[in-house]
């Protein structure tokens, strides 16, 4: 019975939804800790509001990249897309009724209308990057890159055309806009969205297709498997979804710049689903998983934010490269991770101080506007990662020869 209760809490533990529940439990107290205006505790009301509203505009088109991810591939347009979608939705507002929009009273006839077409936009961008990679043979990676450099240009342009030479669209509409970026309504859809999307990848056969192609895509077209169909499928959910934030976000923002609007924003997609459990080699990950990567990951922005305060979203990318790093690491088996030889090489000593200097210098970058900071806080920090390392790079066993 021991032994059974021990193979039990070992299995709960290693759960990655477990895991990234206890993660985001920590970083919130480390918060509450370390925030001087202890704004979790004074003000919990608006600071869970504004996580929650970051997570759902995250977690739509993160969950479209967890598809695709789990289905073998990867999307570098979603951002793009984004961007491309709130131009189409705006551009087709003001073109259906322009004298509607402007004096802010637009048609519910109009919305729907535009909201169709824009969804529709989605799905033509999907079905382009499948045809790209399953018959013009593009990879994934080149394939979704071109469309994510074109897509932006082509936003540009629309909007050029749409507007006579303005480079962005205003919403006129104030009470559609609050309508379209109500919190509650938007993070009751998203649910909806992320159950539908759960059902598909894990109660039907398509999702077992979709996992099977990701794990092996030649095993799967010899089981009969058409794997085509799956790709187009797999894209299409991603730039949907894509699409879906950038109505929100266009009634967000309060305007269409496509030159700016969800720049990078793909980057965060890849990084919440592969947080959430993900695996970038395809054939593995979970929804629940990518729900919660999206807000352990805003919640660590979050929280960056109110410890280092002003300009701490400049160091925002950062972030989120160190904790990638960090959640792929440790969602290795523990067993693999402590026999694994981090600095026991040439490489790995030489990456000690690198990794001290770093960690010296974001010391700097951090908080260096905080009124108790002193010019050896930063060397002691440094030099406490770098003693830990060497630490590390010690007691690490030896290379076989």
């Amino acid at each position: 019975m021991p032994n059974e209760n021990r193979g039990l809490s070992q299995r709960f533990f290693a759960n990655v939804e477990v895991k990234l529940i206890l993660a985001w439990l920590l970083v919130v107290a480390g918060t509450i800790a370390l925030d001087p205006g202890r704004t979790y505790l004074h003000n919990p009301g608006s600071a869970a509001e504004l996580i929650i509203r970051n997570t759902v505009f995250l977690g739509f088109f993160a969950l479209g990249s967890a598809v695709i991810i789990i289905s073998g591939g990867i999307d570098l347009s979603s951002g793009s897309v984004i961007a491309m979608s709130a131009t189409v939705f705006s551009s087709l507002l003001m073109l259906l009724d322009p004298e509607a929009f402007r004096e802010g009273q637009i048609p519910t006839w109009v919305v729907v209308v535009s909201i169709a077409g824009t969804l529709l936009a989605g799905a033509m961008v999907g079905t382009l990057n499948a045809w790209l990679i399953t018959c013009v043979g593009l990879p994934p990676f080149i394939a979704t890159l071109a469309t994510m450099v074109g897509l932006r240009s082509f936003g540009r342009g629309m909007i050029l055309a749409v507007t006579g030479n303005r480079s962005q669209i205003d919403f006129s509409d104030s009470g559609l806009r609050e309508i379209l970026k109500n919190v509650t309504s938007v993070s009751i859809f998203f649910l909806i969205f992320a159950a539908c999307i759960w059902f598909l990848m894990s109660r039907t056969i398509i999702g077992r297709h979709l996992h099977a192609m990701g794990g092996n895509e030649q095993a799967a077209k010899l089981s009969g498997i058409r794997t085509d169909r799956l790709k187009w499928l797999a894209y299409v959910i991603g730039s949907v979804s894509a699409s879906i934030v950038g109505i929100v976000y266009f009634a967000d923002q309060g305007s269409a710049k496509p030159d700016i609007l969800a720049r990078g924003y793909e980057l965060n997609a890849i990084a919440a689903s592969v947080i959430g459990g993900c695996s970038l080699t395809g054939g593995v990950g979970t929804i629940p998983g990518t729900v919660l990567g999206c807000l352990f990951l805003r919640t660590v922005i979050d929280a960056v934010n109110k410890i280092v305060g002003t300009g701490a979203d400049v160091y925002e990318g950062m972030i989120v490269g160190i904790v990638v790093v960090l959640a792929v690491t440790f969602s290795q088996r523990e067993s693999s991770l402590l026999r694994r030889r981090f600095f026991s090489s040439a490489i790995g000593w030489t990456a000690v101080p690198i990794l001290s200097l770093i960690a010296g210098v974001s010391f700097v970058l951090f908080f260096r506007e905080k009124p108790w900071f002193a010019t050896w806080q930063p060397l002691t920090f440094g030099l406490a990662i770098a003693a830990l390392l060497t630490t590390r790079a010690v007691l690490e066993p030896r290379r076989r020869k």
